[in-house]
C-alpha cells in the first residue's frame, strides 16, 4: 500500500490549543458555517439552561433560583466507597462468584444493565410498580431514558408527541434532537387537562399526523410545582386508551411529598399497559452517579412469533447511544438500595423535610414583600405548590434571559424565564424560581433582592 504525503508548504497547520475559533478560520483550518449544522444546533430554544449556567457562573456572587439542583450539604465522600462495598457484599451473599463479582464491576455490561432486580424491589415497595425486572432498563440518567423511549416508539415523520406545556426542557430537547415535532398542551392551575389531552390527539389526526405520546410530570411538575389530581390521573389514562397513546411519565418529585400528601403514579394506576414510566436516581441517590431507570413492561411480538417487553427491546436503541451505563454508578445505587431495605422513601424522609422547609420560606417571603391584598401595585402573584423543587411567580412586565441576567448582575439575584419552557409561546411575564439548593436565609435574602429588582421594573 503506498501512501501520499502532503508538501508541509500546501497544507494549513492547524491552529494551537489556545486560538480562538475565529482565529481558526482565519487560518484556513476546516471552518463550517451554524446552517449546516443539524437544525437542533442552531436552535435559540435549545440553548438556554446553557446560558443559565453559564450567568451563573459570571455572576458567582448571585443567589440563584435558576437551577432545580438537589439540596447538596448531606454527602460524604466515605459513602460512595461504602455502598460500592455494600452491594459486593450483597452479591457475595446470593452466592455470585467472586470473579464474576469481579468482572461486573470492571467490564462492559448488560447494555440495560445488572441492577434491575434492585429497582425492581424498590418500586413495588415504594410507587406500587409491580413489573418485572427484565421491563426495566438502566439508563445514563433521565436523558438517556428519554431518548431511548422517543426513538424506539416514534417510527416516522408524522409521528406527532403531545406535551404539557410550560414543560421540562430536556423533553422538548430530546424531541428535537430526533426530528420529532411536538405539540404543547396547556396546563392549568391543577395541572394537564386529559379532556384537552383528547383534543389535542384528535386535532393532530384530523391534520394527517399520528399523535403517539404524551409526556407529562403529574407529581410537582417542573417548571410549574402542579400537581394532577387523582380522578384526572384516572381519566387520562381512560384518555390514553381511547386516543392509542402511550404515556411517558416522568417522576423525579414524588419522593418529596409531604407525609400522607404522596399520590399514586400513572404507572402503578395503569392496567391497560399505556404507562412507560421514566425514573432518576438523581434527586433520591445523588446526581454525580448520573443513573435513571426505563419501566417498558409492553410485550413485544417480533415476526419470528418471539415476545419480549418494551424495554429489552429498546436495548438495541440504548446500544447505539451509551452503550452500558456505568457499573460503578450502578454499584453505588444498587449499594444504597441494599443498604435501605429497598426502598426510598424512609431514606428521603429527611431530605424532604429540607425541601418542603425551603418551599415554605420562599412562600413567606414573597407574601411579606408583595402582600396579595396589595396586588394591583406590585402585580406579582404566585403559585403555592406542596412540594417539589419549583413555583411560578408572575410579574408585572416581560421577564427574558436579558431581565435575568440584568437582575443577577445589578440585583445579585438569578431566575429562569418560564418563557424557555413553554412550547409554542407563552410565559413571557412569568419567572421560575428552583428553591431546592437554597437554605432558608439565602432563599430570604434572594426574594429581597428579587423585590428590589421588580419594584425597579417598568410595569406594563
Amino acid at each position: 500500500m503506498s501512501t501520499t504525503t502532503l508538501p508541509a508548504s500546501s497544507a494549513s497547520p492547524a491552529p494551537s490549543a489556545s486560538a480562538s475559533a475565529s482565529e481558526a478560520v482565519d487560518s484556513g483550518w476546516l471552518a463550517l458555517r451554524q446552517e449546516a449544522l443539524h437544525a437542533a444546533i442552531a436552535d435559540p430554544a435549545m440553548d438556554s439552561m446553557r446560558i443559565l449556567s453559564e450567568t451563573a457562573m459570571k455572576f458567582p456572587d448571585a443567589l440563584s433560583f435558576s437551577s432545580g439542583a438537589p439540596y447538596d450539604g448531606n454527602h460524604d465522600l466515605a459513602d460512595l466507597s461504602f455502598h460500592i462495598d455494600r452491594y459486593v457484599k450483597h452479591l457475595q451473599e446470593r452466592g455470585v462468584p467472586q470473579q464474576r463479582i469481579t468482572r461486573t464491576l470492571f467490564q462492559y455490561g448488560p447494555v440495560n444493565g445488572f441492577i434491575q432486580d434492585d429497582v425492581a424491589r424498590m418500586l413495588r415497595q415504594d410507587e406500587n410498580i409491580d413489573v418485572p425486572s427484565e421491563a426495566i432498563m438502566i439508563t445514563h440518567g433521565f436523558q438517556e431514558a428519554t431518548l431511548v423511549a422517543l426513538r424506539g416508539l416514534f417510527a416516522g415523520p408524522d409521528d406527532v408527541l403531545l406535551s404539557v406545556s410550560p414543560a421540562y426542557v430536556g423533553i422538548r430537547g430530546a424531541a428535537r434532537m430526533l426530528d420529532i415535532p411536538v405539540e404543547g398542551i396547556d396546563e392549568g392551575p391543577d395541572g394537564l387537562d386529559p379532556e384537552a389531552v383528547a383534543a389535542a390527539a384528535r386535532a393532530v389526526r384530523a391534520g394527517g399526523r399520528r399523535p403517539v405520546a404524551l409526556y407529562l410530570v403529574p407529581d410537582f411538575s417542573n417548571p410549574s410545582g402542579t400537581v394532577l389530581p387523582l380522578e384526572a390521573r384516572r381519566r387520562l389514562l381512560e384518555v390514553a386508551a381511547e386516543e392509542d397513546l402511550v404515556i411517558l411519565e416522568d417522576n423525579p418529585y414524588g419522593l418529596f411529598a409531604r407525609d400522607g400528601e404522596s399520590m399514586p403514579t400513572l404507572k402503578s394506576l395503569d392496567t391497560a399497559g399505556r404507562v412507560v414510566y421514566l425514573g432518576s436516581f438523581a434527586k433520591s441517590a445523588f446526581p454525580g452517579a448520573r443513573l435513571g431507570y426505563l419501566v417498558a413492561d409492553q410485550p413485544v411480538t417480533a415476526a419470528d412469533g418471539v415476545t419480549r417487553t418494551l424495554a429489552q427491546e429498546l436495548s438495541r436503541a440504548k446500544a447505539m447511544f451509551s452503550v452500558g451505563s456505568s457499573s460503578l454508578s450502578q454499584a453505588v445505587v444498587g449499594g444504597i438500595l441494599v443498604e435501605n431495605g429497598h426502598t426510598l422513601r424512609p431514606a428521603t424522609r429527611e431530605l424532604a423535610a429540607v425541601y418542603l422547609e425551603r418551599l415554605q420560606a420562599t412562600l413567606d417571603s414573597l407574601a411579606e414583600h408583595f402582600p396579595p391584598e396589595r396586588y394591583a401595585e406590585h402585580q406579582v402573584r404566585w403559585n403555592t405548590p406542596r412540594g417539589g423543587f419549583f413555583l411560578t411567580v408572575e410579574v408585572g412586565f416581560e421577564a427574558g434571559l436579558a431581565e435575568m441576567e440584568r437582575c443577577a448582575r445589578d440585583y445579585g439575584v438569578s431566575w429562569a424565564p418560564m418563557s424557555m419552557f413553554h412550547i409554542g409561546g407563552g410565559g413571557e411575564r412569568q419567572i421560575r424560581l428552583g428553591f431546592s439548593n437554597l437554605a432558608p436565609e439565602a432563599i430570604r435574602e434572594g426574594i429581597a433582592r428579587l423585590a428590589r429588582f421588580i419594584s425597579a421594573s417598568p410595569h406594563a
